[in-house]
């Protein structure tokens, strides 16, 4: 089992810049079912993609990949002609809020924002439309989703995860890699790896991930890594303390932060005495949650909270 993704996840992409068009490559590469992209001045086209696979010499999968991936003015157009399940939006800030209701509008399961620098306002707006909607939000400002082996939606790399025991929720980008390529040295694996993102107003909250890992039966532990700024890290604590069965490794980043300094994202930041490292990781120590004292301890951290 996995969360959120698996091999029938079918993919549109939303934005097909350089961004998109690199990212979009590297999950065709991996086996993720790319069935479309959304540009409104390039509907009726297609867009070639060729290269080798992630999984060259692999024993039944293919060692090259050339897909023509035809292009649709709307999403809802998208959906209609191919059964796509979710979406990855990497349109630019200005336009990135519009593109995520547009996917929600059309019906989508998954919608992960790729993209940084959307405007705190518009966020709030998104998060209004979709209230009520079936369509989860992963993001903004997030590397994305993986299971590995079976679907990769965003910018991480695929060759570092492996398919394994362990769930991974993360706002940091760097450090989701930093956990997953321990975890795969360790012979630990990954069952999904999420990027929640580190934006103040997101999708989907550290809760909302731990909930689903407690209910896979393919995940044995999780590793949940939180950083400065704002509340949710002693929410999922409180969860964790109250609603989850299954052991839970952490780490918090911006110990050494200065007090209203952002520090890397949006959200990372200390201000009116809240959001504070120690806070957070007091608040994981009373949830029974193993702490690490540093990145390079996170799997080690993770096979303790094993025992």
């Amino acid at each position: 089992m996995s969360v959120l993704v698996d091999k029938n996840t079918k993919v549109i992409v939303q934005g097909l810049g350089s961004t998109g068009q690199f990212h979009t490559d590297t999950a065709i590469a991996y086996g993720t079912q790319m069935v479309a992209a959304v540009h409104p001045t390039r509907a009726g086209t297609e867009f070639h993609f060729e290269g080798e696979t992630d999984h060259s010499g692999v024993p039944g999968r293919d060692d090259t990949y050339s897909v023509d991936l035809p292009i649709f003015g709307t999403v809802r157009e998208a959906v209609s002609a191919t059964g796509a399940n979710a979406s990855v939006v990497y349109v630019p800030p200005p336009f990135a809020a519009d593109a995520i209701m547009e996917a929600a509008a059309a019906g989508l399961e998954l919608v992960v924002a790729i993209t940084e620098g959307i405007p705190v306002a518009d966020m709030v707006v998104v998060k209004r439309y979709l209230e009520g909607k079936p369509t989860r939000l992963v993001g903004p400002n997030c590397p994305g989703v993986i299971t590995p082996g079976e679907c990769k939606i965003g910018i991480m790399p695929g060759y570092i995860h492996e398919r394994g025991r362990i769930g991974v929720v993360s706002r940091s980008g760097t450090l989701t890699y930093e956990a997953v390529h321990q975890l795969t040295q360790l012979g630990l694996g990954q069952t999904t790896a999420v990027g929640i993102g580190g934006d103040p107003v997101n999708g989907t909250n550290f809760v909302d991930v731990l909930d689903m890992f407690e209910a896979d039966d393919e995940t044995q532990g999780v590793v949940m890594i939180g950083e400065i700024g704002g509340t949710a890290e002693e929410e999922a604590a409180e969860f964790v303390r109250s609603g989850m069965t299954k052991p839970v490794a952490g780490f918090i980043a911006g110990t050494t932060a200065p007090p209203g300094k952002r520090m890397g994202h949006a959200g990372a930041i200390v201000s009116g005495g809240k959001g504070t490292a120690d806070a957070k990781i007091e608040a994981m120590n009373q949830a029974g949650i193993v702490v690490a004292e540093t990145p390079s301890d996170m799997g080690e951290a993770m096979f303790r909270a094993l025992g």
